[in-house]
This record gives C-alpha cells, structure tokens and sequence, in this order.
C-alpha cells in the first residue's frame, strides 16, 4: 500500500483538487485528463452510501460534465483497504413510510443513472469490500478493474437483511453476467473474490493492488473495454437466456427453489426474481419503477425489521469486551486438548481464522492425525475452489501441530478442553494443564453441560478456568457460550471473549447453570417433540412443521445430527437441576438400548447408509430423508397423529420461549439480545422472528401466558407459564 499511498499524497500536491470541505467525494484532476473521483467518508473507518451524500455527487457530476478538459474518471476509495462496504440501513431506519423508502430508493438509482450517462468512461478501481450499494455505484461506472487482494470482496448481500439491491442492482447485474449467475447472487448474498468476478464476467481485470490506479487510468484514457460475455454460447445457455420462453423457465425454476428453501417465510427472494423479469420482459424503466416499489414494501415488512435488528445487535457485540474497561490479554498460542471431531474443528478456526499456531494434544497420534486432516479436507476444499491458493493451504496447516505428551505447552496462553463429558477427567486435565503450563494459561472447557464451579474443584489457580462451549461443526456453527464460574477473573473473561472474537464467533456470556442457555432452551422444545411422537404424531410431520415454521431442521432429525446419546447425556443433569419439567420421556431409552445414536451410527429416525432406499422397487431414489419405520414398533407407536402442523409447531416452540423467559429472569444471560442471538446462531431458531424474546414481544406476554395455561390445564404441568411471563403479562411489559 506504501506505493498507493505515495501516490495520493502526490496527487493531492501536484494535481488540482476540488473537494467542498466535509464532503465525502472529492476530484482531483490529472494532468493526462483523468480525473480521481474519491470516496472518503469524514470520521468512519469504511466508505458507507448515506442519503445527504445525494447532493454532492451531484455536484461533482456537473463539474465533470462542465469541464472539457476531463477525458475519462476513476472511481476510488480513500480507504486504505476497502472500496465500499454498502449503503447505511440506519437510512431505512429512518423512514417512516413506504413513500420516503420509494423516494430514497428513486434517488438513488437516478444519482447512479447519472453516473452511468457521462460522456466520458468511467472506471471502478475497486480494492477491499464491495457490496450491496458499493457494487451497484461499481456497476453503474463503464469498467471496473480489481485488486487481486484476499481483502477485495464483491457482492450483493440484501437479501440477508430481508431487502433486495434498491439502487439499480436488480437491472444492470443481469445485463453484465445473464440472469441465471445474476439470480444466483442476488439470492444467495454470496460473495465472490476478484478472480470469481471477473470468470463471471462482473469485472473486466484483475490486477495487483500497486498497479490497480495505474491501469484503471489506462483503461480509461483507452475508452474501450474487454467484456466477457454474459452468458456461455451453449445452445441450452442461449436458449435460457437470449429467449423469453427460456428466461421464463429460469424465474420459474428459480421461484420453485427458492420457496422450497424458505417456506415462504422470506418474501424478498421472490421480488427479486420478480425485479429481474421486468427489467428483462418489459424495461428497465419499468424494472427500476418495480424495484424501488419492492424496496419500499420490502423495508417497511416485519421480516426485514427483524433482520435489520439482528444486523445492528451483532454489530454493536462485535465492539463490547467481555468486561467493560478490563482489557484482555494478548493471545499468540493455543492449545487444544482432544483430537476429535470439536478438536479438531476448534484447531482449525484458531489456525485459519485468528491465525493463532494451535498445539492439539491427544493420547494417540492417530488422534492428532484426525484432527489435521479434519483441517486439510477444509482447506483443500477452498483451494479447489480457488477461495485460497496451495501455499496459502501450506502456510495455515503449519499452524497446527500436534503432541501425545505435553511438550509445547510451557508457552501456551489458553488450552481449550474438548474431551469426553467426564467430570472426573475434566477436573484431571486443569491440574495436569496447570502443571505443564505458565501461571497465567486459562483453561478453557468446551463442556456442553457440566458445571464449570465443579470443573474447577480442584484447580490451583480456579481464576483462570472457564467455559467455552462451541457447537458443531465448529466451522460453520457462528455462537460459543463463554461461563465463567463464581470465581473466574474479569481478565480471563474478557480474553476468552477476545480469542473467541478471533476465531470468527459470535460470543454470550452465560451463568454456569446447568445447561447453560442454549441447551437448556433446547431441551424443553426436543422433549415436547418426543412426547408429541409418542402420541403418535409420525416423525417426518414433526419434522416438517417445524421446518416450515422457520427452523433449518426438524427436532427429530436434529437429535439424528447431534446424536441421541448426546441428548441423553444431557437430559438428566438438566432434571437434576432444574426440575421434572426437564424429564425426558421414558420410552426413548429403548433408543439407546437399541443402539440408536444416530447418524454417526447410521441408525436414528432416519435411515442411513446401506440401509437408503433399501426395499424401494425398480431402484428409484426416494426424494428427502427416510424415516426409519421400525422406530415405531420399538416404540410401540402408530403413527396417526391428527394434530394440525401449526399447533406442533407452537406447541414445540412455545416450550422454549417459556424457558427463554426463565433465563432472562434468573440473569442466565445477561439481557434479551443475547438470548435472541444465542437462540439463533446456536439453535437456527428462525432468525425472521428476531429470537424467542423478540417474537414474545411480537405475540404479546398476556396472549402466550393465555395459550400456555390452557395447555397446561389440556396436557399437563411441563405448560405452566413461568413467573416472569405472568408478571409480565399482568404489567403489559416487553423485553424490548
């Protein structure tokens, strides 16, 4: 960047400037006749498009199109490393109509159709972040040219937050890439690296950031630019896209897929889709009209509401410590003690994503072994898709190392436990830790269930131990709970808040009760499954409620995933704590008799293996998980079930929003915006919602408190409202 940055400062010394103070665009003029358009936002670390910046774009426009002298423009950011991370939602926040939503919406593609006039080429130098509103204002440019930066990112990321692209997005993407690879953006929110792009035909070049400027002006003094074709010349390719009756086939098959996938629960994928098709059937004047409409409705429905809360409630966690003004300490080696699949994905994040050397010791190199590989198919797996080059593979894998005794420890700054749930063995590892390690090593125990007080019984130092609990697989899965016990240090607090930070977490801090939060919400929703089964409710019902209730799985299928005896592990230390409204059902212990533990043994409620479509005629493939029918038998269940799915699925849910409200009451978390991101980064519970405190708000305590008293009355006394859901619903208070 040195060479950039030398650059600017001559530029800003040689080269006229015209910049009104405080704005966030400025010209600076070359004396080849190209003239620098800088993005640089007063007093914020990333370029972010606001509405107030409407006008002075405007302005710097007219003075490109007043001045002849000006033969070509570049498009930069003043940001060392990022082009423009997207449009400011605080500027949807602040609308109060679906009319304001329109008209931000309006001016904003007007602004970039501006833009997109000129007379003279203008070319995106992009490096760094590029997204949502960054790239329609790169779109809307006549080139664009990237740096070949792991940092320099492009996409269209609206979706996520239950929006579409509002500035042009949903016409100008399609004509630079076809539809099919500009639907598949656009409803994915996937981002693409440089090279990706420019495959995809999105950019025109990928360069080496010290020469991104420099070629960008070459590109624009040229005035001509190579495009890549926007779809392959394949007949079914022209078919699909270069005839009205073959893009028909790709919105209905689009729609078809992405309703499969959300259930309906997620009305902007199909407006999306519904964007593109005007631009494309009628005109883009009418595609921009519909788009800014869809915006509009889009912006002002409860779904993005909940989705924007959830955006700004991980932002503002990103930038809190563990403790308020205790500073953590530095991390700069880790160990991990088990080579299992936990080990080794906790090996991993620590490795690639904090890119911190992790030490995995194991009782057997086998174990070590493992655990390496379960990194190498990871890493292997982005090469092969060129997210990562081979030596980039090499140089993250020398980062994991490996140890059947203690050597390499003495340096060793936080061990993360992930072994059996022991307590006795738990307790053995932190004294044998404390002696193999510095006075200052914090012993960290990746314990789904057990009290981290009793872990750290009998530990000479008990101030550094504390828990921190990952969900698998540990690569995807974005929450771990953070336990400190009674007598944990702030320090170790707000460092294990930091590591966690570091590996690519979302991070609660929790109270070391049983079950912690996210376990113990779980259990009272997967019990109320296994009773609802054993009434006979057929296990692929459940399931499907379930899921189109918004969850990413069935409770059925989940315990399938996580392994029936995990389940039953965690069961009774939940009972023993809390109470006979944890019990799980008697007859599930035939389960486990049967040698039910699910996937991982190829034998749950569902069928796997060998045993897939085995019996089925002609050797068609059934479509969708296969229940396992013998479960039935060995339950001694007909499954009959007349319940209506929206009563399982309220029944199921219900028992967790119950129990959430009990956390919040007894200080489990420490307010309801932890408890709705735990909830839903650690359960999948439908992030649309925005979590069980947020939804409790939005069905009101009084109409909850109604349904489950009556519940309790019809089935039993697991239904009776907690203490806090009364009070609240005699008070008319919220959460939020």
């Amino acid at each position: 960047m040195s060479d950039n940055k030398t650059e600017m400062a001559n530029e800003l010394n040689t080269n006229e400037e015209i910049n009104s103070e405080n704005s966030a665009f400025s010209l600076i003029k070359q004396e080849n006749g190209i003239a620098h358009l800088v993005m640089d936002v007063v007093n914020d670390t990333m370029n972010t498009l606001k509405a107030e910046f409407t006008e002075q774009v405007a302005g710097v426009l007219a003075e490109i199109k007043g001045d002849s002298s000006i033969t070509g423009v570049v498009l930069r950011s003043g940001k060392q490393d990022s082009f423009v991370a997207g449009a400011d939602i605080n500027m949807i926040n602040d609308c109060k109509t679906a009319e304001e939503v329109v008209a931000l919406s309006s001016q904003g593609q007007k602004i970039l159709l501006e833009l997109e006039q000129l007379n003279v080429p203008v070319v995106a130098a992009i490096h760094g972040a590029c997204l949502g509103g960054g790239l329609e204002l790169a779109m809307a440019c006549h080139a664009r040219v990237c740096s070949d930066s792991n940092k320099t990112a492009l996409g269209l990321p609206e979706v996520q937050l239950g929006l579409l692209p509002g500035g042009g997005g949903t016409q100008r993407l399609p004509k630079l890439v076809g539809v099919q690879k500009a639907l598949d953006m656009m409803l994915t929110g996937k981002q693409l690296r440089a090279k990706q792009a420019l495959k995809l035909g999105l950019i025109n070049d990928v360069v080496p950031n010290s020469i991104l400027i420099a070629t960008a002006e070459k590109m624009a003094l040229a005035g001509s630019f190579k495009q890549k074709p926007a779809f392959k010349s394949s007949l079914a390719n022209k078919f699909l896209e270069g005839t009205s009756v073959g893009r028909s086939i790709v919105y209905s098959q689009a729609k078809k897929t992405v309703l499969s996938k959300t259930k309906g629960n997620y009305p902007a994928p199909v407006k999306i889709i519904e964007c593109v098709k005007t631009g494309m059937e009628q005109s883009s004047t009418k595609g921009y009209q519909v788009e800014a409409q869809y915006f509009a409705e889009l912006a002002m429905s409860d779904v993005s509401a909940q989705l924007r809360n959830l955006f700004f409630a991980t932002t503002a966690m990103k930038k809190e410590q563990g403790i308020a003004d205790v500073m953590p300490k530095k991390i700069t080696k880790a160990g991990v003690l088990g080579g299992g699949l936990m080990g080794g994905g906790i090996a991993f994040v620590t490795a690639t994503k904090a890119n911190i050397p992790a030490r995995i010791k194991d009782i057997s190199h086998q174990g070590i072994s493992h655990a390496v590989k379960y990194s190498y198919d990871l890493l292997a797996k982005k090469v092969k898709r060129r997210f990562i080059r081979h030596s980039e593979m090499q140089k993250q894998l020398s980062m994991i190392t490996g140890t059947i005794d203690y050597s390499g420890f003495s340096d060793i700054d936080i061990v993360v436990e992930a072994v059996f749930e022991n307590l006795e063995l738990k307790q053995n590892m932190v004294v044998e830790v404390e002696q193999q390690t510095k006075a200052s090593t914090i012993f960290a125990s990746n314990t789904s269930s057990l009290p981290i007080g009793k872990i750290a019984a009998k530990a000479e130092r008990p101030e550094n131990v504390i828990g921190l609990h990952y969900f698998s697989p540990v690569d995807k899965m974005p929450l771990v709970e953070i336990i400190p016990h009674s007598t944990t240090s702030d320090e170790t607090i707000s460092t294990t808040v930091a590591f966690a930070k570091k590996q690519g977490k979302t991070p609660i801090v929790v109270k070391d009760k049983a079950g912690f939060y996210v376990n113990r919400i779980l259990a009272p929703y997967m019990n109320e499954a296994a009773i609802l089964l054993l009434a006979g409710e057929p296990i692929d019902k459940l399931d499907k409620a379930l899921v189109d209730f918004g969850f990413p799985v069935g409770p059925m299928q989940l315990l399938d995933e996580v392994g029936i005896d995990v389940g039953a592990k965690i069961g009774p230390i939940l009972q023993a704590d809390l109470g006979e409204r944890f019990a799980a059902p008697a007859a599930f212990d035939k389960l486990l008799n049967d040698g039910r533990l699910g996937k991982k043994a190829n034998k749950g409620f569902y069928l796997y293996g060998k045993q897939v479509n085995k019996g089925l005629k002609h050797g068609f493939k059934k479509k969708g998980k296969q229940v396992d029918t013998s479960i039935y038998t060995l339950l001694g269940v007909t499954p009959a079930g007349s319940l209506p799915a929206n009563e399982i699925a309220k029944r199921c849910t219900y028992m967790m929003l119950n129990e959430a409200a009990r956390c919040i009451d007894e200080g489990v978390v420490r307010n309801a915006r932890d408890g709705d991101i735990g909830a839903i980064f650690g359960i999948g519970f439908p992030p649309f919602l925005g979590g069980p405190l947020r939804y409790i708000d939005n069905i009101g305590a009084a109409s909850l408190v109604e349904q489950l008293t009556q519940w309790a009355q019809q089935h039993g006394e697991r239904y009776t409202p907690c203490d806090a859901l009364v009070a609240m619903a005699e008070k008319g208070t919220c959460y939020y």
